[in-house]
């Protein structure tokens, strides 16, 4: 008989340890779960025992802090009443994005000789496009820069942006001279210089793959170009109040409104004295 090494018996008394060793394992068919609202969501866990029958369940929720979803035998807080347990798998009902977040699995075996054991799964609630909120000017000048802007904050993923004119799609320009440039991310549309023929009916379409995309209802934008006479009669006011202004400065430093103030009047006669104003200034005597 062949004797093993004595560098190899360390090996087998290791090998022969974990022979004996019974821990509780726990697993998941899905790690990431992504679901529309209000549709139901199904968080799986499977456990398996070597000794103990009756393992303690737990669900918990990760957060600003660790709140219980399922613990002794119940549904806690939000959950109770809207969820199910199907050996250790959990059904939510009609989800929110309250609802969103990363679940965590816990299995005890206090039996085994590793007596705890868990699996996390992270939950995304998919909310579809909304009606878009639509800043778009109902007139502009020729020539000036006009931004268009385009926001669905409740979406889930981000929603993207399409422009329409008059219902027809604007394509983001593929050359950087184009007259307006597209952002499909944060929605704006903008015109470097507007011309008369960017004059028309203007609306903006959210989607991000999730249910329908949604319009807003959309403004019409008209260009206008700038009046000469309105011009000409604008800056001739503000020469006449530039000239009346610095006139007004020259005046003041030739003291012409201090000579004004302190000139007196040299030919002033004081009025006659009426009867009833007579004194006596001594007394008589008979």
């Amino acid at each position: 008989m062949e004797w093993l090494s004595p560098s190899c018996l360390p090996i087998v008394v290791l090998l022969m340890h974990c022979s004996l060793c019974l821990a509780v394992t726990v697993t998941t068919t899905r790690h990431k779960v992504e679901v529309r609202e209000f549709a139901d969501a199904e968080l799986s866990c499977q456990f398996n025992t070597e000794r103990e029958n009756n393992p303690r369940i737990e669900w918990k929720k990760k957060g600003h802090d660790v709140s219980f979803v399922y613990y002794d035998g119940h549904f806690k807080g939000p959950f109770e009443g809207r969820a199910t347990i199907q050996g250790a798998t959990v059904t939510l009902r009609r989800v929110t994005q309250k609802d969103a977040g990363e679940y965590r699995c816990e299995i005890s075996a206090p039996m085994d000789s590793v007596s705890l054991a868990e699996t996390n799964i992270t939950l995304r609630v998919l909310v579809p496009p909304h009606i878009p909120h639509c800043e778009i000017p109902s007139s502009a000048v020729t020539g000036s820069v006009v931004q268009l802007r385009c926001r669905d904050h409740q979406s889930i993923p981000p929603a993207t942006y399409s422009w329409y004119k008059d219902k027809q799609q604007l394509h983001p320009p593929r050359n950087a001279n184009a007259s307006y440039l597209i952002d499909k991310h944060n929605g704006m549309l903008e015109f470097k210089a507007v011309s008369k023929d960017d004059s028309g009916q203007y609306s903006c379409l959210a989607s991000n793959g999730v249910g329908t995309p949604k319009m807003c209802d959309g403004n019409h934008m008209s260009i206008e170009d700038v009046s000469v006479v309105a011009v000409v009669a604008a800056v001739v006011v503000c020469l006449m109040l530039v000239a009346v202004a610095c006139g007004v400065v020259l005046l003041r430093r030739n003291g012409f409104f201090s000579r004004h103030r302190g000139r007196s009047n040299v030919n002033y006669v004081p009025p006659p004295q009426e009867p009833q104003d007579f004194k006596h200034t001594q007394s008589f005597m008979l």
